[in-house]
């Protein structure tokens, strides 16, 4: 990262890597709900509303992951960051608001920071205002899509990494794609470490409420994919024609959210059209959930060595640490 100028207030840098290009997202779309089983990619659940939306779900009582992962860190974090080591470049994979990083520079002692998210300019403010908590750390903001990895630029400098996944966003890969997803991490930091939250496997019927919730929000979160996909694809979705369901399928471990249609109808855009036939479904989001002893073995497999893992009292979610 590049030098301030002496005596001035230090500032975050912002670099946009990769810019979400129109026509490969509308050929994206296109083919995903022209598959045999149609589905919509989970990261066009993140538009302004979306984005929002999934802000709501996070405190909502039925959702307890992210309140779980923050408790973990708050109990452990000595232990984490014994773990992790001090004094690395922390790099935020889906950064967001920067608030789960910002939890751990007390103790982690970055020399760097460098929050990855679609969008720079959705990083400037968060970013700012952790520049002015911690004036000495040096701080990038990268707009990039998380498939870009393992290139980051080279203004993120050659130092040791400590790559930050948390959320247990990992749940939506399938296993085989977490696998070369965690490829792709380690290779984007050979010499550094992991630390990422995991989704535990829960009960079916605890599974079953957070992804379908007693006010519906999560439901409008899934709902608002298709005025996304509106927007992009110029397709021409009716809300009204679609519902939520959310089930867990014990097989595979996961929880899988669908629209399904409430009538026979057809969706057009430019260009092509596909028929539903009334409970037709249209897959929106996969969410694995894995048992300690089964996400061990899956960062083994991308590459990994010995990881330390911390769990809550009822082992409901993990944060993992890898090098």
């Amino acid at each position: 990262m590049p030098a301030q100028p002496a005596g001035a207030a230090r500032r975050p840098e912002f670099i946009q890597v990769s810019r979400p290009d129109a026509t490969a997202q509308r050929d994206e779309l296109a083919r995903g709900l022209l598959q045999d089983r149609p589905a919509i990619a989970p990261k066009f659940f993140y538009d302004t509303l979306g984005s929002k939306l999934f802000e709501a779900i996070t405190v909502l009582d039925e959702y307890t992951s992210t309140r779980t992962e923050a408790a973990i860190l708050d109990e452990h974090l000595d232990a984490i960051a014994h773990a992790c080591g001090a004094g690395h470049t922390l790099v935020d994979l889906g950064a967001g608001n920067c608030a789960k990083a910002a939890r751990l520079f007390g103790r982690l002692k970055p020399r760097a920071y460098v929050a990855v998210d679609i969008s720079a300019d959705f990083l400037q403010q968060a970013l700012r205002d952790l520049q002015t908590r911690h004036p000495d750390v040096p701080m990038l903001g990268l707009g990039m899509d998380l498939e870009c990895l393992p290139a980051l630029p080279p203004q993120v400098g050659q130092g040791t990494r400590l790559m930050f996944y948390p959320g247990s966003s990992i749940g939506n890969f399938t296993p085989e794609g977490a696998v070369d997803f965690l490829r792709r991490v380690r290779a984007a930091a050979p010499d550094g470490a992991l630390l990422i939250g995991v989704d535990l496997l829960k009960p079916a019927p605890q599974l079953q409420r957070a992804y379908d919730d007693a006010l519906g929000v999560t439901a409008a979160f899934n709902l608002n994919v298709l005025r996304h996909v509106n927007r992009l694809l110029g397709s021409d979705f009716e809300l009204a024609q679609w519902g939520h369901v959310a089930r867990f399928e014990a097989a595979s471990a996961r929880v899988e959210m669908h629209l399904q249609a409430r009538s026979d109808l057809r969706v057009q855009w430019p260009g092509g059209s596909r028929a539903f036939r009334a409970g037709d479904r249209l897959l929106t989001e996969i969410a694995c959930k894995y048992t300690v002893e089964g996400f061990d073995a899956l960062l083994r497999r991308a590459g990994y060595g010995q990881a330390h893992a911390w769990t809550d009292a009822l082992r409901s979610f993990a944060i993992f640490v890898a090098r």
